[in-house]
């Protein structure tokens, strides 16, 4: 009130020096001085006293008028600030690597929580999940299931503070994980439990089925309403982004623990190799067939024609060879009266890496007495489309070459049978040297005419048997995409098969081929000493003529053969390459777990996470200590 009085009482005071200015100046006359003026600096005029003030008084109005608006209006919005998840994705590898353990070491020292705790208690099978709870109905739940699951954070995304949502996979299964605050029954507060998790971390999950109830969509998705969320192993490393995927095959082939966590398909395809393996053990134990196991490492390298791979021996000091197929001591285990034995084990080749091939391999392979090569022919057929037809449930199947070309399987029985020399004969079109003339230097000149003329080259040594199977490999496999099989081998191709029974020179011998590959090698098992140890020595005269695969004499087994060796039948097959076929893979890398690589000399480079958190070993502890 006082204020009012005080500027009510100046404008009464201004009013009144204003009028006796105008006054004076009426009384004044023409002849009077003129009045003085003041320079309104805002507008450049000159104006009286009184004026001047009234402008200024009016503009300090407006100024404060002004300042009170400004105070009174709304705040600009803060800009959103940036979730850790968020700012981490920025990060390049090493950079997330370096901040994620170092987190992760403040965990390992104070224990809130144990980011790798002992045991987490799963009793559900997460392949069952949709199959048990499909039925439920959006905003249907099962609150008095409770489900204990193990999984692997492969997104999460957050929607405020008291939600968030987890899509995690097990045994192969994607499902969603539905976290709200007020589910919560842990211990922690719910940033807590979620704050420190990432992408890759492998979790434990306690809650109950349901599904979602979402306001946008007609039917909402099956999901795990979490109670409890538990860090059992944090991941450290960035995972792949999940649109463009883990793709390269070359770091696919290295980090396989990596290609299994992002590619489906990679695991599908193991799966599919296991179920494969067991299939073969069952149809031979279910015919009487036991499975013996033989050894690795020999001190001659033979059962094959293979260059093999060396080791040496320091306390007997001598020198071995990783074996390059199992025959020799199945066959003595015949001898010894195992009439039906198989083994599916590792074999080792030293020769070259190519898309079909690796330095060490799986096959099975079985020996059965007082059978031949035609009871191993129905045995193949009868063992391998059943097998087809056991895994895909049909038995055409698709593969995709290398250049894209694309084949139909058709593993039904009956397969094709092609004779080796007449199907040459028809290709080349000449007469080839009769079966005991093969082995001559006259069959080797007319052989090198017949590369020739084809044009098919062939690495040295030029011996009868390589440039026959070169000729082989050319106009008959090729033909062979349907399993077809090869009969009439030359005995100078097969040093450990029986003679054939009707063509002199010949052996009781076949290969099966699909796609143009060999899957199955089997023949009638030689089991006269004296023609073995002539078949070794004319190994040992190819091995001096530079051929460096041809097998050397194996004094124990000649000796066992001399004990007698019954009517045998012998039969392999290369387990890589039929999973190759039956999963649609033209790369052998793709089928084993672990397939051989050169060095990466890159991995040495890269940060360590004991060494990003400063942890070294304790010697008389023998455990890593800060």
């Amino acid at each position: 009130m006082a204020e009012q009085a005080q500027a009510a009482a100046n404008v009464v005071k201004e009013a009144v020096n204003d009028v006796a200015e105008k006054v004076g100046a009426l009384t004044t006359g023409d002849n009077a001085a003129a009045p003085t003026l003041y320079l309104d600096e805002v507008t450049g005029e000159k104006v009286s006293k009184t004026e001047l003030k009234k402008r200024q008084k009016q503009r300090e109005k407006e100024a404060k008028k002004a300042e009170k608006a400004a105070t009174t209006t709304a705040p600009p919005a803060k800009k959103k600030t940036a979730s850790a998840e968020e700012e981490e994705a920025h990060l390049n590898p090493n950079q997330y690597f370096e901040i994620r353990s170092r987190a992760i070491q403040k965990l390992r020292q104070n224990h809130q929580p144990n980011p790798y705790p002992h045991k987490f208690h799963v009793n559900y099978d997460l392949r069952n999940f949709e199959k048990e709870f499909g039925h439920l109905k959006s905003g249907e739940h099962q609150k008095e299931k409770t489900l204990n699951i193990g999984a692997r954070i492969y997104n999460k995304r957050s929607s405020g503070a008291n939600l968030c949502f987890y899509d995690v996979r097990a045994e192969g299964v994607r499902m969603q994980v539905m976290c709200q605050s007020q589910e919560s029954t842990s211990d922690k507060s719910f940033a807590e439990q979620h704050e420190l998790l990432r992408r890759g971390d492998i979790i434990g999950i306690k809650g109950y089925p349901g599904r979602t109830n979402p306001r946008t969509r007609d039917s909402g998705e099956l999901s795990l309403f979490a109670q409890e969320v538990t860090l059992l192993t944090p991941c450290l490393h960035q995972l792949p982004d999940e649109y463009y995927g883990f793709k390269d095959q070359e770091q696919r082939h290295r980090r396989k623990f990596l290609d299994l966590i992002m590619n489906d398909h990679t695991r599908s395809t193991f799966i599919t190799r296991s179920k494969m393996v067991t299939y073969i053990r069952n149809y031979f134990d279910s015919r009487d067939f036991i499975e013996v196991e033989t050894p690795m490492m020999n001190a001659i390298a033979g059962g094959a024609t293979a260059k093999p791979f060396k080791t040496y021996h320091n306390d007997l000091d001598m020198e071995l060879y990783m074996r390059i197929a199992p025959e020799l001591f199945l066959k003595q285990l015949i001898v010894g009266g195992l009439e039906r034995v198989y083994e599916i084990g590792r074999q080792f080749r030293n020769e070259g890496i190519d898309l079909t091939h690796n330095p060490e391999f799986t096959t099975c392979e079985f020996y059965e007495a007082f059978a031949d090569v035609y009871d191993l022919m129905d045995t193949t057929e009868d063992l391998v489309s059943n097998l087809v037809k056991h895994l895909t449930g049909g038995y055409e199947t698709k593969f995709e070459t290398q250049h894209g070309e694309i084949y139909t399987v058709n593993w039904a029985k009956p397969w094709k049978r092609i004779e080796m020399i007449p199907a040459l004969e028809e290709a080349c079109g000449e007469k080839f040297p009769e079966g005991d003339q093969l082995h001559t230097d006259e069959t080797n000149e007319f052989l090198k005419r017949m590369l020739k003329k084809t044009n098919v080259q062939c690495s040295p040594p030029l011996t009868n048997a390589r440039m026959l199977d070169k000729l082989v490999g050319e106009f008959i496999e090729e033909k062979c995409i349907n399993p077809t099989m090869i009969t009439g081998h030359p005995q100078m191709m097969s040093p450990l098969a029986k003679y054939h029974r009707s063509n002199k020179g010949l052996c009781e011998r076949f290969e099966a081929f699909v796609c143009k590959k060999e899957i199955v090698n089997a023949y009638t098992e030689l089991n006269d000493p004296f023609d073995q140890r002539l078949r070794f020595e004319e190994q040992a005269r190819q091995k001096e003529q530079g051929d460096d695969e041809a097998q050397l004499v194996d004094e124990t087994f000649c000796q066992a053969l001399e004990y007698g060796l019954p009517p045998t039948g012998g039969w392999g097959m290369g387990i890589d390459r039929m999973v190759m076929f039956l999963t649609n893979h033209y790369s052998i890398k793709e089928v084993l777990t672990f397939p051989f690589m050169k060095d990466d000399k890159s991995v040495a480079e890269k940060p360590k996470a004991a060494e990003v958190v400063d942890v070294t070993p304790m010697p008389e502890e023998g455990i890593p200590h800060k």
